[in-house]
């Protein structure tokens, strides 16, 4: 555990590779040597040195490490040291059964006391050990916070990285219905040119055209936007503004099972470990109220010096200076007879929090295995509607293009085109959408695993 605290700098440079790409002709272009190129781990290792919530669950572990840091320093001996040098002016006015009165103005006196005085607890029912015990068990508590913090910013770096890749996947196929919307136009400005097209036919193909472009436009917006949501993850926004493109591609692995997931969530789960830990800080806490209701046994020694000396004597009998100086060791015990039941109240308390935090487990543990046996049946799904949408866009594009040619040819309608023109985009859309799904499945699937961050 020695010099935990800096154990996170090496979370910043790893991460779990992703493998089994899917390819098909729509996103598997190779990204090219594009110098503005933003990499997921370059993503990644931005939000882990930056975001905000990580920083901020960073801080409070600090403050835990340190108070565990002074740990074993409840065991030892408190020395306080006390001085002080004080001037003291008086008149006395003494009277005595026999001689004369004695009478004295201004008699001034100096008074100089030092003390060294030590305090040792040698016993408090186990609260010391307890108290101990219970900073380690916070600092545990703190690291593990800290890990599942970095868990789910990489979590959402991910999700939110390929969020972009999707949008720009989404700009590609606008593109490719732009293609195929000013071939109409083109086409049916020769029908109508030549007679052999209504002029209505050219009309429609240019307002599909320019429905298209709004739609281009509008996607270039919605990329930008989603890259802003990106760099607030990362907390990073890239110097000078300085535009960056992302990957192409979304690779996803196809080879999950659920028995293997289900068993590394029971072993590795941070969000499991957290939740004993809780338990475990809260069955320290009990001990350390517990302690409250036994005596406590102190030990006590001191070591003291004061010296007084006298401008002139009060009387014939009195001295002129003073000197005392000396030590004393001794124990004391203090017995809790009644104290309002406070103590009892307190260890009550502290029980309950115990039976709370293991609800709590117990109510975590049953929530993981839901959201893993969920997150696993919306990845079967993705990955099959990811090869039954690959199969419908090579044939939608294969139709779009018989339509185009057969308009070309003069056998078949606008009408035709469009349709077909609109299934090629229905199939695009949900192909995208299902790749980014079957990721985020993953992602989530590998987040309840424990296997984002090693």
């Amino acid at each position: 555990m020695k010099y935990v605290r800096y154990i996170f700098f090496t979370f910043f440079v790893l991460m779990q590779g992703f493998a089994h790409a899917q390819s098909d002709s729509l996103s598997n272009k190779a990204p090219g040597n594009n110098s503005n190129i933003l990499t997921l781990d370059q993503a990644i290792d931005l939000a882990l040195l930056n975001n905000y919530d990580i920083r901020l669950a960073k801080n409070v572990f600090d403050v835990a490490a340190n108070d565990y840091a002074y740990r074993n320093f409840l065991f030892t001996p408190t020395l306080n040291a006390n001085a002080a040098n004080l001037w003291n002016s008086n008149t006395s006015k003494q009277k005595f059964e026999t001689g004369p009165p004695s009478n004295r103005n201004n008699i001034h006196s100096p008074n100089v006391q030092a003390q060294l005085q030590l305090n040792w607890k040698l016993f408090d029912g186990m609260r010391m050990f307890a108290t101990r015990n219970k900073l380690e068990a916070i600092n545990n508590l703190g690291e593990t916070n800290v890990k599942v913090q970095l868990i789910n910013t990489i979590s959402r770096v991910i999700r939110t990285y390929y969020n972009v890749v999707q949008e720009k996947q989404q700009l590609r196929a606008i593109q490719e219905q732009m293609s195929i919307s000013e071939e109409r136009v083109k086409l049916s400005d020769a029908k109508f040119t030549t007679g052999l097209g209504p002029k209505t036919d050219l009309l429609q193909a240019k307002v599909d055209y320019n429905a298209q472009k709004a739609a281009y436009l509008r996607q270039l917006t919605v990329i930008d936007q989603t890259k802003d949501t990106l760099n607030q993850v990362m907390a990073a926004r890239p110097a000078n503004n300085v535009s960056y493109e992302v990957e192409e591609i979304i690779p996803i692995n196809m080879d999950l099972s659920f028995g293997d997931l289900e068993s590394g969530m029971n072993k590795n789960s941070l969000d499991i470990k957290s939740a004993a830990q809780n338990v475990e800080v809260y069955k320290y806490a009990m001990k350390e109220y517990k302690g409250n209701l036994y005596p406590q046994l102190y030990f006590n020694s001191a070591y003291n010096f004061s010296r007084t000396i006298y401008s002139q004597p009060t009387n014939q009998f009195s001295p002129i200076s003073n000197l005392n100086r000396g030590y004393n060791y001794g124990f004391t015990l203090n017995v809790p007879i009644f104290n309002g039941f406070s103590a009892r109240q307190q260890y009550q308390d502290a029980k309950l929090n115990v039976e709370y935090y293991q609800l709590n487990l117990e109510n975590v543990r049953t929530k993981l295995a839901l959201d893993l046996n969920n997150s696993f049946k919306d990845y079967e799904y993705y990955k099959q509607a990811l090869s039954l949408e690959q199969e419908n866009l090579e044939l939608a594009k294969e139709n779009a293009m018989v339509a185009l040619e057969r308009f070309k040819q003069g056998v078949s309608t606008t009408i035709e085109v469009k349709q077909a023109q609109q299934s090629l985009e229905d199939s695009q859309y949900r192909l995208i959408q299902a790749r980014f799904n079957a990721k985020v499945a993953e992602t989530e699937l590998l987040r309840l695993k424990g296997e984002l961050l090693k």
